[in-house]
């Protein structure tokens, strides 16, 4: 197979095939009630690897902006996610001595759900966040943002007028940029000589080792490792000093980068994390293989077991719709007839339909009032914290379902 794309980071043109999902509609593109008979777009989630440096990306075919400037994610809405937030702040604040004549910017800094932390200890805090709508949200807690892209050029600008700053954070931001080398630079530019840069992302290799294949989208624009996430910030100046491997989002590092001139040696976990990955093969292309053979499992299992349940008379219902559980549903061709709608706690869901299948999304008291034998959770990396939520379900003796990383029956 020849392809016409060309790497992101090394500008190589990508020949590899490292798992191909078929076509899907974008993950965040919720259908209102009134145009569920509109036609839908869908896109290739073809995923590929660069063969020359090795970074796995999925091709631009929609841009940031078309995706990014309305969104309907707001962080807030996850309990456990403000708790890890809130325990990053406290964590930094202390590491790096932050005070009331510090700044901390966060990119893509959502409804707040982080920041909020840092102005609660009188910090001075910016966000930087592309979704206007998800802005105003922020701007309501009173957490200062400004609604813009990252690049180099809005990089130097935000420094410019608020000045540089000690910490600079992206949660789950940086495998959502199409262009990472723009987005490494507007990092560089927006943190102090003396300062740290921090991004949370998921880990390609619990990706591949706990067939996470839900988590691509075409929101997610690379599919990072610790070797290419440090190769994407070299080109810009900023070196990995420090990682710290987290459970959040099936398995996701956080790495810390400073400016070149200020980096010193990199702690010894750095040297731990990469000799895992060169272990299991993400060191070389053909180490990369055998991923699309995990994927249909996790596929002819889930398809099985819904229309064994239907030949059996019993009632399936989701919980949550996240942008995961659109990529398994699509991929796997599941529509209402075997999942016959979802629940979800945010209101922005409530009453739309999930793209592609147009399952119906209602609010969680539905569990309660149709009592189905089993719930299928979609969201499965919050999987401690629904099974709490979801407790009362054992009273009808309803069963939880997790798809991922196999079918398990609870």
């Amino acid at each position: 197979m020849t392809s016409s794309h060309a790497c992101r980071l090394c500008g190589a043109e990508l020949t590899h095939t490292f798992v191909d999902l078929g076509m899907s509609p974008l993950c965040e593109s919720y259908i209102p009630a009134d145009r569920t008979d509109d036609p839908e777009t869908f896109y290739p989630l073809h995923v590929r690897l660069c063969r020359e440096c090795l970074l796995v990306q999925i091709p631009a075919y929609v841009s940031g902006e078309h995706i990014f400037s309305d969104y309907a994610y707001f962080s807030s809405y996850s309990d456990s996610w403000v708790a890890h937030a809130k325990r990053y702040a406290d964590a930094m604040i202390d590491r790096l001595e932050l005070t009331g004549s510090s700044l901390v910017t966060e990119v893509a800094s959502n409804d707040g759900y982080l920041l909020q932390h840092f102005a609660a200890r009188q910090i001075p805090v910016l966000g930087v966040e592309p979704a206007a709508n998800v802005a105003e949200s922020a701007r309501a807690k009173g957490i200062r943002t400004e609604v813009r892209f990252l690049g180099p050029e809005t990089g130097r600008e935000i420094a410019e007028r608020y000045g540089q700053a000690d910490l600079v954070a992206g949660n789950n931001v940086f495998a959502h940029v199409p262009d990472v080398r723009g987005f490494a630079a507007g990092l560089r530019a927006l943190v102090k000589d003396t300062g740290l840069v921090t991004l949370e992302f998921p880990h390609l290799l619990r990706l591949i080792e706990r067939r996470q294949y839900d988590t691509i989208y075409h929101e997610h624009f690379s599919y990072l490792s610790l070797l290419t996430s440090a190769r994407v910030l070299e080109t810009a100046g900023l070196r990995v000093v420090d990682v710290d491997e987290l459970d959040t989002h099936g398995g996701s590092l956080r790495v810390y980068a400073r400016p070149e001139g200020n980096a010193g040696e990199p702690a010894a976990r750095v040297k731990a994390v990469l000799a895992q990955e060169e272990a299991a093969g993400l060191h070389t292309a053909a180490g990369h293989e055998g991923f699309a053979r995990a994927v249909l499992k996790i596929k002819s299992d889930l398809v099985e077991f819904l229309l064994q349940a239907a030949r059996e008379g019993r009632s399936v219902a989701g919980y949550g719709a996240p942008g995961k559980g659109n990529t398994l549903l699509n991929h796997c061709g599941i529509r209402s007839d075997l999942l016959s709608y979802t629940v979800d706690r945010s209101p922005v869901k409530q009453g739309m339909f999930l793209p592609g299948t147009h399952i119906p999304i209602y609010a969680p008291e539905r569990l309660a009032q149709t009592r189905p034998d089993y719930i299928l959770v979609l969201p499965w990396n919050l999987r401690e914290e629904i099974s709490q939520q979801l407790e009362y379900v054992r009273s009808w003796g309803g069963r939880l379902v997790f798809p991922i990383p196999e079918l398990e029956i609870l």
